[in-house]
């Protein structure tokens, strides 16, 4: 198996290089200027990238170059590496007809599209494109490499907003100039009146995006995302508003530590804020179980104070899963990667994040998460000293469960060793081009027990199924029954959907022969 795995990735970077030098031979001799550099030269450097486009053209070298071709021309008639607000209109940001808020039930972005906004017009076309562009290359930034959900909210919509040239290109950045971006397409309550219009969209997709494309109704769409990230007019639960400005951003919030919410800049705009995160700092330093927040310059007082940090960090970070990957950062090495392992266990709700400083400087950094009521963290914000490394740990409060579309996100900013200032005021002075980000985002471990007990089982069985192997096949064999009588239950629903369908469409005709013969006086013959 090994050799296996070994013998396919020698070929996938055999493919790469070749794509590399066939890209270099056959399409960038032909103009200078045909492409924009800053793609070139990360196309020569970036693995993934290239692997990206193989893979999406299932490896075809000759197909992958096509589709590089494609979408590197688009990225330089559209000014792609160069899109920010300021190049877009102010009211298509304000209209709120796209925009990026909440995950799918898998831990994807959603992308959302509410259609009743949009109305043809030649004139703003080209706005139009670069907005979607400019969105897309916002979430590519940010999220290097994660799939998107596109929802397509029609509630409300109508023939007047169906722009078929405009929906061609949503399509194409999603099958040309972002390949492997795209994990699903929801259609959200279409009208009848559209499904031949998306005949014509299901030509366009190919047949590895039409398995993607899900149509449903809004009680049907909780199937794919949880009532918490769902509008009220779906049947969910979320209050959120589109408002811009700010643009909506990935939703990160300060984390909540063992003492409470850690005030953040964020958070104080007052006059007196700048006291408030002093009082909030100094309260942490006089407790017990929180962290001394660090500051420029900052040295321990005596070698019995480092010991007893020491005694601290192991004790702080004993039963802390430890990360196993590394992401190598311009400040700071961040170990995991990607992802945070928590489970059902007592001795699962535990994870460890290890940083460290890579510069030859002091590093502030602070981390952020997407469910601050769910999570500790200690540190949350703290610095670390040139080639030192910090630990931590990050715990599941009692009676939270982690979830795939929990998000945490390390920021570091290197600091001038020359001066001495808090860290909240130097996280509001330090510019934005100067913050190292990096996101780490929740993986689920898989546990017998509570998914036996979301069935019904009963405590008594689960028990049962970990005494021993005999006990566990029993168990499976109730579940693949259980599966199997489900699988009998869609398949009758949907025979009587299709049954249903087909009356309506014979109720329509013939109240459409109705209307024909009332309009003309002709009768029937």
């Amino acid at each position: 198996m090994a050799e296996v795995d070994q013998n396919e990735t020698e070929q996938n970077e055999k493919r790469i290089e070749e794509t590399r030098q066939r890209f270099n031979n056959e399409l960038l001799q032909e103009s200078s200027d045909k492409y924009d550099s800053r793609d070139v030269d990360r196309l020569q450097k970036d693995d993934t990238l290239v692997d990206w486009y193989l893979s999406w053209r299932q490896y075809v070298v000759d197909d992958a170059l096509k589709m590089i071709d494609e979408s590197f021309q688009w990225r330089k008639e559209y000014s792609v590496n160069d899109l920010s607000e300021a190049s877009i209109p102010k009211w298509m940001f304000e209209t709120g007809a796209v925009y990026l808020h909440g995950y799918d039930k898998e831990g994807n972005k959603l992308f959302w599209f509410r259609v009743k906004l949009h109305i043809k017009d030649a004139k703003t076309v080209m706005d139009k494109k670069k907005y979607i562009a400019f969105w897309l290359e916002h979430y590519a930034k940010r999220e290097p490499g994660m799939p998107l959900t596109i929802v397509f909210d029609m509630t409300e919509s109508g023939l007047s907003n169906i722009d078929m040239d405009f929906v061609r290109y949503i399509i194409n950045c999603f099958k040309i100039y972002y390949p492997k971006f795209l994990s699903k397409m929801i259609i959200v309550d279409m009208p009848w009146i559209m499904n031949a219009a998306w005949r014509i969209v299901k030509t366009w997709l190919g047949p590895d995006a039409i398995s993607k494309l899900k149509f449903a109704s809004k009680t049907e769409v909780h199937s794919f995302i949880d009532p918490e990230y769902l509008p009220p007019h779906m049947g969910g639960t979320d209050s959120f508003k589109y408002s811009y400005p700010p643009l909506p951003d990935d939703d990160f919030q300060t984390p909540i530590c063992e003492n409470g919410p850690i005030v953040s800049e964020d958070e104080t705009e007052s006059k007196d804020g700048e006291s408030e995160v002093k009082d909030a700092l100094e309260s942490s330093f006089n407790s017990e179980v929180a962290v001394k927040p660090k500051k420029v310059n900052f040295l321990e007082d005596s070698i019995r104070s480092e010991d007893s940090d020491k005694v601290d960090l192991a004790s702080r970070t004993k039963g802390a899963r430890k990360p196993l990957t590394t992401f190598k950062g311009p400040l700071l090495d961040v170990s995991p990667a990607e992802e945070l392992s928590f489970g059902f266990k007592e001795t699962e709700k535990k994870c460890l994040i290890i940083l460290d400083n890579v510069t030859k400087n002091q590093v502030a950094f602070k981390v952020r998460t997407t469910a601050p009521e769910k999570y500790r963290v200690k540190p949350s914000s703290s610095c670390c000293e040139p080639g030192a490394s910090v630990d931590i740990v990050v715990s599941l409060h009692g009676g939270f469960q982690a979830s795939l579309q929990d998000r945490f996100l390390v920021m570091a900013a290197e600091m001038d060793t020359t001066a001495s200032q808090e860290l909240a005021q130097f996280w509001k002075e330090v510019p934005k081009t100067k913050i190292m980000e990096h996101r780490l985002r929740c993986h689920v471990l898989e546990s017998v027990k509570p998914n036996l007990s979301l069935l019904g089982l009963g405590d008594s069985h689960v028990d049962a199924a970990t005494n021993g192997n005999q006990d566990l096949d029993t168990m499976l064999m109730r579940l693949m029954a259980c599966n199997a009588r489900m699988e009998r239950k869609l398949d009758m629903c949907m025979w009587v959907q299709k049954v249903l369908v087909g009356l309506v469409m014979v109720l329509m005709a013939f109240n459409l022969l109705g209307v024909y013969f009332l309009t003309t006086g002709q009768r029937p013959s």
